[in-house]
């Protein structure tokens, strides 16, 4: 095996880890995290008939936070039952069957399974293995990035994909109301129904130093918005004024992110927020963010009738593949 996979490693640490997973005094969580405090996100109803109160703390959430939960969001238990235990159920496969999804060295494409995504900084690694595929629309999806094992990989992700329109809709109508724009302009601002929905699973093993390491270090994400559901086992941390905090594991919300791209195309009214995973001892957690994103040949900026002399553009426009780029190479935007 070309890549040493973190949930080999995981199972040859039992007390250590090595040095490379060993982040900085700055950014180890037991030196970083404020104890004792769990960061309460707003929890918003999106099934409440009351429009206007759903879009004024979405508003509030987006600007203030940059992250909430949502329940009563419309998509069955069931499906994402079905989803996480078909995810699961791939990472704990024998090595040589995920590698045939593997990422090929060099490959352009964030698809398929790996470990690293981004340059590392000072080397330092991430504690996680992931599993990246588009879920929709159609002509985006690449099949040979989809594990054919378990049997029912497919069909319950194409359920959840599914079951995802009428929250990304919901979400993206409240959003631009609450710029004063036409409910459907944001979403045609990112693209309309040409959208890109970009799954990942992160697989954080169990590590004997939670302390020292992360499963995935501070970032804000690229794409639109970020939709997520994580198992049970807390890891989100978001930054709040300065300060690392663990969110609050609601069971059956889906947790969502402010990306980049909105706050671009809000002019800086909405605030991607900035968040990292811890990892843990006992437990291995899971999580599956969709990153709803533009198609990379779009051309992103703020958007015009948000813009005037008295607010002039805080961001360049730029095609979305770009952003990508610079972002994940860490060379100025």
């Amino acid at each position: 095996m070309e890549v040493e996979r973190v949930q080999e490693i995981a199972n040859f640490s039992k007390e250590t880890i090595p040095e490379e997973f060993i982040r900085t005094t700055y950014e180890q969580p037991a030196l970083t995290t404020v104890q004792g405090t769990v960061l309460e996100v707003p929890v918003i109803d999106l099934s409440d008939p009351d429009e206007e109160k759903v879009v004024r703390a979405i508003v509030d959430a987006s600007s203030n936070w940059g992250m909430f939960q949502v329940v009563n969001h419309g998509i069955p238990h069931e499906t994402v039952r079905k989803l996480k235990e078909v995810g699961k159920a791939f990472f704990e496969l024998p090595p040589h069957e995920k590698e045939a999804y593997a990422k090929s060295p060099g490959s352009q494409s964030i698809e398929g399974y790996g470990t690293k995504l981004q340059r590392e900084v000072e080397g330092k690694k991430a504690w996680v293995d992931h599993l990246f595929h588009k879920i929709w629309p159609p002509s985006e999806i690449n099949y040979q990035f989809w594990p054919k094992n378990p049997p029912s990989y497919r069909k319950n992700n194409e359920e959840y994909a599914k079951h995802m329109h009428g929250v990304v809709d919901k979400l993206f109508r409240c959003l631009s109301l609450g710029l004063g724009l036409e409910g459907n302009e944001m979403k045609e601002a990112m693209g309309g129904d040409n959208m890109v929905y970009l799954l990942k699973i992160n697989y954080y093993p169990q590590c004997p130093r939670p302390d020292l390491a992360l499963g995935v270090p501070a970032h804000t994400d690229m794409s639109a918005i970020t939709i997520l559901v994580p198992n049970d086992v807390q890891g989100l941390q978001a930054c709040k004024d300065d300060h690392w905090y663990d969110v609050e594991y609601i069971p059956n919300a889906l947790i969502v992110h402010i990306g980049d791209q909105v706050e671009i195309v809000s002019n800086g009214k909405y605030k991607s927020v900035l968040h990292r995973a811890k990892v843990n001892k006992e437990k291995t957690r899971i999580s599956w963010p969709v990153f709803v994103e533009p198609p990379s040949d779009l051309e992103v900026g703020p958007h015009p009738k948000l813009v005037n002399e008295a607010n002039p553009p805080k961001f360049k426009s730029k095609k979305y593949s770009q952003y990508c780029f610079c972002k994940l190479n860490k060379t100025p935007q």
